[in-house]
């Protein structure tokens, strides 16, 4: 059995970052674009779809060198799969685009690092959040 792979995809609009929130049945907390690596798929091609999916973006994002591993919580739909593998991507967007948000989320923010930061649920996408260039 292969090892579980995420992505997550920064989106960054000058310079503030979009933080989705993720609807109740999804767990009710601030992420960045995530999603799983479907069988056959590339990282790449999976944020590229992930985006496309969760924000209605149709844009080519920018791997950033920032992979990590997590453990998924007991009440987490995935859980008791082992650590997952999460490759980290970024997609920059113009002063206009806003995002058209899918089924798994209820609301989004613009904002500074500093309090993108401070709304993200997990510690990993924080720690990768801070060390973006």
């Amino acid at each position: 059995m292969r090892q579980p792979h995420e992505v997550l995809i920064f989106v960054r609009r000058g310079d503030e970052f979009l933080v989705l929130h993720r609807s109740e049945r999804q767990g009710g907390y601030w992420h960045s674009v995530a999603g799983g690596v479907e069988r056959g798929e590339t990282a790449a091609q999976a944020a590229r779809r992930e985006l496309r999916e969760e924000t209605g973006l149709d844009a080519e994002p920018t791997a950033v060198d920032a992979a990590f591993s997590y453990v998924p919580e007991a009440w987490e739909p995935h859980a008791n799969i082992g650590p997952v593998r999460v490759d980290c991507f970024m997609a920059e967007v113009g002063p206009q685009w806003e995002p058209n948000l899918d089924w798994e989320h209820d609301d989004y923010r613009w904002c500074s690092r500093v309090q993108a930061t401070e709304l993200l649920f997990w510690p990993e996408p924080r720690d990768v959040l801070q060390r973006l260039p």
